[in-house]
């Protein structure tokens, strides 16, 4: 027996949707064969962390960009798709897909995300597909004005109700999915990181530096930067004026800050150097849904994480034992002055071995595991 999971990107690591794609595809390899069918999107290869991984088969589709990805669009648009997902709907990925589906000894169909769920509502209604959630999309997308709120409920609503079964990240996704859906059947997959790859951080390095990792292309992300440039920095630099902190990550075209105390890096090749130089990692959401991988990361890596209980509502981290919580800038400036000055070494432990028991990949291998 043997898994499809079907998603609409080149598999590269390089945001939090392929993040979460790779954590559930290393976790259903670990049951048995693996079938990942993408469409070529954002990259032209796979990157070297889904080619080998054992057991998988890598099969890539080409999107057509002409009248028949029109007719998709337009047939998506009828039944209630919302136009950012519409755009993306491949009616060759949703043929090839089916093709594979019906391969003998084929177990599981996974579909990653709302576009691949919407594009494989007709495969749905012929066999069992699942439908790997990233987020509850009506919740934070329309926290973010994006699109009519009714509308993108009654579209995951739909998703959920076709579904055999829905993967959500967090206890929290769980609840408002139950809400928009009561008869969705729901499973807890959390999103997990590769834990037991990560050398853990050593010893205080001796700068008082923080690190902010994220794809600053996503919104809520670049909202949660400027409540630290603009509200929380100002406070922690009264206390410690040489405290630094460094940006990783794409999507910033422009310099954040005139301050030189603030570092932009954009995408680093070597990521357990950048956290070896800070003393903590922030994660300052104050909007969004499901888990933030890169806090789940933060926490693998050993090193404090310091975060907004926005950030942490989809974890189950306790303040002051796995972690540091803090929600205005008052508060998050004391915390953050806090550890840049003296480091939290114990928190850091703590975070590591809640990453390891409950978001690793060995941890959700056994969830999909049972039956």
């Amino acid at each position: 027996m043997s898994d499809l999971l079907v998603t609409t990107h080149t598999p590269i690591l390089r945001s939090g949707q392929t993040m979460r794609t790779y954590g559930v595809a290393r976790a259903l390899a670990a049951r048995g064969p693996l079938t990942l069918l993408y469409a070529r999107f954002e990259g032209d290869a796979p990157d070297a962390a889904f080619s080998s991984i054992p057991g998988i088969e890598l099969r890539e589709v080409v999107s057509s960009r002409g009248l028949g990805r029109l007719a998709a669009f337009a047939s998506a648009r009828l039944r209630g798709t919302p136009r950012g997902f519409a755009r993306g709907i491949s009616p060759e990925l949703a043929r090839e897909a089916a093709r594979l589906a019906a391969t003998p000894g084929r177990d599981r169909v996974v579909a990653d995300g709302p576009i691949v769920a919407a594009a494989l509502a007709s495969l749905a209604r012929k066999r069992p597909v699942i439908y790997n959630a990233h987020n509850i999309e009506s919740g934070f997308r329309g926290e973010l004005g994006e699109g009519s709120v009714g509308a993108l409920e009654r579209f995951e609503r739909g998703l959920l109700s076709r579904a055999a079964e829905s993967w959500m990240v967090s206890e929290a996704d769980l609840a408002a999915a139950r809400a928009l859906c009561p008869d969705a059947q729901l499973r807890y997959v959390p999103n997990v990181v590769d834990v037991s790859a990560i050398e853990p951080v050593g010893e205080l390095p001796p700068e008082q530096r923080a690190m902010f990792v994220a794809n600053f292309a996503y919104e809520p992300n670049r909202n949660g930067l400027r409540f630290l440039i603009e509200r929380v920095l100002p406070l922690v630099w009264e206390q410690l004026p040489e405290a630094r902190l460094t940006l990783v990550g794409a999507g910033l075209e422009d310099p954040p800050s005139t301050d030189p105390r603030v570092e932009a890096v954009g995408f680093v090749d070597d990521l357990g150097a950048a956290y070896r130089s800070a003393r903590c990692a922030v994660v300052p959401l104050l909007q969004g849904g499901g888990t933030p991988l890169k806090f789940v990361e933060a926490l693998g890596y050993g090193i404090p994480v310091l975060a907004t209980p926005r950030a942490a509502a989809g974890l189950s981290v306790t303040d002051g034992r796995d972690c540091l919580l803090a929600e205005d800038e008052h508060d998050f400036a004391a915390a953050l002055a806090g550890v840049l000055r003296d480091g939290a070494p114990e928190i850091g432990r703590n975070g590591r071995a809640l990453a390891m028991e409950r978001y690793s990949i060995e941890a959700l291998a056994g969830l999909l595991a049972q039956p």
